[in-house]
């Protein structure tokens, strides 16, 4: 008989992080609001202010907090300009990142395809929403999306009410859902636009696209979005800092 496995270790600042981890999920603290300060945050747990000082560096590295001089720490906000083009990855070869706006095709609740339920860990008879859009920079269509929500927030969240959403789908998950995307996870390759896609891109069919193809998790993991866009390379391209 194999002996038990022995209980995994973990750091005391890592038990710090999950426990502000759990706060945020619970909503305890909103996007954009300030967090208590690590003195506070030293007496709640019963730890030193070293021990949440590095718990709250790895939550700030991770993306899910900021740190202002002079003002505290505040939970990052998908409406906040650092924030704002952390998944969106594409940027024009000159002059400043711009915010797109979102032109609306499809916005309907589906049954989840058999690569849609193997991405988001789905079973056959769960549904999604599906929306498909195109994100327009200035006067130019740059992006095709095809997008799969999952999950019960999802699932009660009217079609309509995304019908003339224009841009930052994240941000009104995050607001008004409660469900804040975390994580992604990108796999990128080139492919030739259909005769439907380059008409929706205004481009010829059979033109080189850029396919990023993301699933993006919510807090303990939990896959909520697979999202494959379709990018225009002609005056942007794809920009990562490593």
């Amino acid at each position: 008989m194999n002996a038990p496995a022995p209980p995994r270790f973990q750091p005391l600042y890592q038990q710090i992080r999950e426990a502000i981890l759990h706060a945020l999920q619970a909503g305890e603290w909103p996007p954009g609001g300030l967090i208590p300060s690590e003195t506070e945050l030293a007496q709640r747990f019963g730890v030193s202010q070293g021990t949440v000082r590095k718990a709250v560096e790895v939550l700030t590295a991770e993306g899910l907090l900021v740190r202002r001089q002079g003002k505290g720490t505040y939970v990052v906000s998908h409406d906040e300009s650092q924030a704002q083009f952390r998944f969106l990855r594409l940027r024009p070869d000159e002059g400043p990142a711009v915010q797109p706006v979102s032109r609306m095709i499809h916005c309907r609740r589906v049954r989840a395809p058999a690569d849609v339920q193997r991405a988001l860990s789905l079973q056959g008879s769960d549904t999604v929403l599906y929306i498909q859009r195109v994100l327009v920079f200035g006067e130019d269509p740059v992006i095709l999306d095809d997008i799969w929500l999952a999950g019960e927030e999802f699932r009660r969240l009217p079609p309509q009410r995304l019908a003339h959403q224009s841009s930052r789908l994240y941000s009104m998950f995050e607001t008004e859902l409660g469900t804040k995307m975390l994580h992604a996870r990108e796999r990128i390759r080139a492919v030739a636009a259909t005769a439907e896609q380059a008409g929706l891109l205004a481009i010829e069919p059979g033109q080189p696209l850029l396919l990023v193809e993301r699933v993006t998790t919510t807090f303990h993991g939990r896959p909520v979005e697979l999202r494959r866009g379709l990018c225009r390379t002609t005056h942007h391209h794809y920009a990562n800092e490593l």
